[in-house]
């Protein structure tokens, strides 16, 4: 994974990204137009940002890519297992802000989707032979639900996708050091995607280090992406305020990055 430097903006790009083929990566809190707390460069239209500024920062990032603002799909998150198909052109792209989705696929060219983290990890997904796409928004909910495994399930019903022939990505996240979870957390895996001994460490009673990096890697491993098709973003978004948002760090009053692709 390296830093990238397009326009005014700055972004984490995997290095499975070669030639003009496919762009995609994680885009840092840099760049922007907005003011603390939410600088500079704030994606999420669910902050308390002026409209005007997130508005403003969506026409850096894709404006770097010779695209335009309403060229931007982005969904209404919710923490859900639903996953938003896009298999036809759409001129539009606006309604899709209220379509209330955790992952998004689509095998269509010529424009930008994605989804916005400020902690949650963003995940890409992308098969370079059938040049079809994902990005996914994984919480523990989403992990303990199993939404990356869906996510290719349906990437295999719907275009065909094989996992043995997808790259992926991981972009940056909380790290286990600052992600403490209790029970609640802990059954919701064992009734899930499990692997809990392995992506948790307990640290006092019914409280646990929850490392979802990990649990993201081991569950794109266990549906057969090779290891050496996985990309991931090493820091941690609470660590590095330079960088990154963090809703626990700013304790909610803070901005959002994007996880985005374009075919």
């Amino acid at each position: 994974m390296k830093l990238i430097r397009k326009g005014k903006i700055s972004y984490m790009q995997p290095d499975w990204v070669t030639g003009e083929s496919v762009i995609a990566g994680f885009t840092t809190r840099n760049g922007g137009i907005s003011r603390p707390p939410y600088n500079s460069l704030n994606l999420g239209y669910n902050t308390e940002d002026a409209r005007h500024n997130v508005e403003g920062n969506r026409s850096n990032l894709t404006r770097a890519f010779d695209l335009h603002p309403h060229q931007l799909l982005t969904v209404k998150q919710v923490h859900g297992a639903d996953i938003l198909i896009v298999d036809q052109p759409n001129h539009d792209l606006s309604h899709f802000l209220t379509v209330a989705s955790d992952a998004i696929i689509t095998n269509q060219a010529g424009f930008m989707f994605g989804v916005l983290v400020a902690d949650c990890f963003p995940v890409l997904l992308h098969d370079p032979m059938l040049k079809v796409g994902a990005a996914i928004h994984i919480g523990w909910r989403g992990a303990a639900n199993c939404l990356l495994g869906k996510t290719i399930e349906a990437m295999h019903a719907t275009f065909g996708c094989q996992a043995e022939n997808l790259q992926a990505a991981i972009g940056a996240g909380i790290g286990a050091h600052h992600y403490e979870v209790d029970r609640t957390v802990r059954d919701a895996f064992r009734q899930g995607s499990g692997r809990w001994p392995q992506i948790a460490e307990e640290t006092s009673l019914g409280k646990w280090q929850l490392d979802l990096k990990r649990s993201c890697l081991l569950q794109l491993e266990d549906v057969g992406i090779k290891s050496s098709n996985i990309g991931v973003v090493e820091e941690c978004t609470c660590c590095h305020r330079e960088m990154f948002f963090s809703y626990r760090r700013d304790q909610g009053v803070t901005g959002r990055q994007l996880g985005f692709m374009i075919l």
